[in-house]
């Protein structure tokens, strides 16, 4: 048995706007690009969901709505800026098999980096630039069942090069 985890950093957000909040920025024009590119991406590799959890702020919530996966999502506060501990706990309780979780650097790069057995070779995942999709399978029945260091990398994208900029 196999679970796979999609993990994926927002998309590119914007800073000059008048928003009240960190938790309130909204995706700017790249980031709305980005999204459905990442959501093509998974399509075409047959990589999508059965289930999608997601920080609550408001640009994973439209990263999240523009990817248009026709799964259900879950929105929770504890995804905000979560750890790589929190993001563990959180996918530890996930119900499906493959699962999108969608959140913030710095937890998502450092969550990356301590759950796959060795990282992909690719130039952009030590940072996990704005859209970063990774697709990790585990060997393991249920998420219940998840241990740090036992991911196997399938996939990685920047949507940058997927849209060719």
């Amino acid at each position: 048995m196999t679970c796979t985890l999609i993990l994926t950093r927002h998309a590119k957000s914007a800073w000059d706007t008048n928003v009240p909040s960190d938790h309130a920025r909204p995706l700017n024009k790249r980031g709305r690009r980005s999204a459905p590119a990442i959501a093509a991406w998974l399509r075409d590799n047959g990589y999508l969901p059965d289930q999608v959890i997601s920080s609550s702020s408001q640009r994973t919530r439209e990263t999240c709505e523009l990817m248009e996966l026709g799964v259900p999502a879950r929105f929770t506060e504890r995804l905000y800026h979560a750890n790589s501990e929190i993001i563990f706990k959180v996918l530890s309780e996930a119900e499906q098999k493959r699962v999108l979780l969608i959140g913030h650097n710095p937890g998502i790069a450092a969550f990356a980096h301590t759950i796959v057995s060795s990282p992909p070779d690719h130039s952009r995942f030590d940072d996990y630039p704005t859209g970063a999709t990774l697709v990790v399978e585990f060997d393991i029945g249920s998420w219940k069942d998840l241990t740090w260091s036992s991911g196997r990398v399938i996939d990685f994208a920047v949507p940058r090069e997927l849209l060719g900029e």
